[in-house]
């Protein structure tokens, strides 16, 4: 099997290269590439392989600029140190990805989805993780319209505690206490805030990062936030979002 290792960090693209060769002495690394212009130039200049690795962060830039100029018709696995919700969007979209630093069990495990994808299609792929990283670095809202009696006012997203409904009106929460009526659901401002700054915590609440002041366990595998403008079940994580907020929590 022909492999082709896109990696700036030469003893990143080393390691990887030894794990191989320890899983099967028949895999052949056949180019290694540590830019997008190379590895574009390559592939446009008609670079075959079975299997290519890639990682995200290279020297000129980012691994997905690649595919605005060739569409490689080869099964991708991706190397990566990335945040856990780009790492969501990848196996979302059925490809592969490897945590650095790489192991030798994550890497057997990589190698055999990818045996088990070969008839997939992989342009189909590299479509979806390409629609996923764009979704995932879109622009999201800086500021939301307020309205108070006859003024109309721009708050920060930094300068808000919380969104949350009651009697299916949603509401602004300031840092300050400050409660504003806005025009959007929760299930809208989750799509349109940022999800690294807010988390929806449960069915009414969708809180800033910096307004949890302490995390503590709570009954039936819940946890409790300490927040001071969260007052009785409303700072409660809901069970069926407890992982994902342990994740988001680190990052």
């Amino acid at each position: 099997m022909k492999v082709v290792i896109v990696e700036d960090e030469k003893l990143s693209a080393e390691h990887l290269s030894l794990l191989l060769q320890r899983i099967d002495k028949n895999i052949q690394v056949v180019q290694y590439f540590d830019a997008v212009k190379s590895t574009t130039d390559a592939f446009k200049k008609g670079l075959d392989a079975d299997l290519l690795f890639l990682d995200i962060h290279l020297a000129d830039g980012n691994s997905f600029e690649i595919f605005n100029y060739v569409q490689p018709d080869i099964p991708i696995i991706f190397t990566t140190a990335y945040d856990n919700y780009a790492i969501q969007a990848f196996k979302q979209n059925s490809i592969d990805y490897l945590l650095k630093p790489i192991s030798i069990q994550d890497l057997k495990f990589a190698l055999e989805k990818y045996k088990k994808q070969q008839q997939t299609n992989n342009k189909q792929l590299i479509e979806n993780i390409t629609t996923a990283y764009q979704q995932l670095n879109k622009p999201y809202k800086s500021r939301f319209l307020v309205k108070s009696g006859q003024t109309i006012d721009t708050i920060q997203t930094e300068d808000i505690h919380h969104f949350e409904t009651q009697e299916s009106l949603s509401f602004l929460v300031t840092n300050r206490g400050s409660r504003y009526a806005i025009d959007y659901t929760l299930d809208q401002i989750e799509r349109i805030v940022s999800p690294k700054d807010f988390f929806r915590i449960n069915r009414k609440i969708i809180l800033h990062i910096k307004a949890i002041e302490k995390v503590s366990t709570y009954f039936n595998g819940r946890l409790s936030i300490t927040s001071n403008l969260l007052k009785g079940e409303a700072n409660i994580v809901s069970r069926d979002r407890v992982n994902d907020f342990k994740v988001w929590l680190e990052g």
